[in-house]
């Protein structure tokens, strides 16, 4: 199964470092971020790890859970998550998944049937596609999907800074246009009429062209 932005994110069942889960169940009626690991004891995830751990404040404020997953066991997470703690300054404070079946990395797309239903014995290399990270909204579907090489960390300033987007978009016909921050102008969406956009936007707005209307942001709340 190919997952692409808008499809339901796929529901499972696992056990994790905070104990067991359903993952729908889990989410609940708030924004989600599963990143995946391909192996434990890998130096580019323990760099991630231990900053999202830090960074885990900033998605708290802005109902977003966060969860992790890695292809081991989750025993072996617990021995991990000391040495991101050590290595990092800040210990894992999200659950992880632990995927020694293959199931849930299969069943996201991240490895092939032909994988196996194993973990045992197959190395990060083996394991490489297992570096993405999804965010998934209140209804389930899959607002962002990224996939990253082993040897890149993952940017997650970059994935707040989508979240914010993500958030305000959902709530306002608008767009957020190239390298937007929190409080840059915005622009009217593309469905949005003339006619709308006055009601909404009584104040006007700047027209570089008929398409592009530029507005201010509205409040983030």
């Amino acid at each position: 199964m190919t997952l692409r932005i808008n499809d339901i994110a796929p529901d499972f069942t696992a056990d994790t470092t905070q104990g067991p889960i359903s993952f729908h169940d889990w989410l609940g009626k708030d924004w989600g971020i599963l990143f995946s690991h391909p192996k434990d004891f890998t130096p580019v995830c323990t760099t991630e790890l231990g900053y999202m751990a830090r960074l885990k404040p900033e998605f708290d404020k802005r109902g977003v859970k966060i969860i992790g997953l890695s292809v081991d066991p989750i025993d072996k997470h617990a021995s991990w998550a000391k040495d991101i703690a050590e290595t990092q300054g800040a210990e894992p404070n999200f659950p992880i998944i632990g995927d020694p079946t293959l199931s849930v990395s299969q069943l996201y797309d991240m490895l092939p049937a032909a994988a196996g239903n194993c973990a045992e014995g197959r190395t990060a290399a083996d394991n490489q596609t297992v570096r993405n990270v999804y965010v998934i909204g209140p209804d389930k579907k899959i607002k962002l999907l990224i996939a990253y090489p082993m040897t890149t960390g993952r940017n997650f300033d970059e994935v707040l800074r989508v979240i914010d987007s993500l958030q305000l978009t959902a709530k306002h016909r608008l767009a957020t246009p190239v390298n937007w921050q929190p409080g840059d102008d915005v622009i009217i969406a593309g469905s949005v009429t003339n006619e709308e956009a006055k009601r909404l936007y009584p104040q006007g707005w700047k027209e570089l062209k008929s398409y592009i209307r530029i507005v201010p942001q509205p409040v983030l709340t």
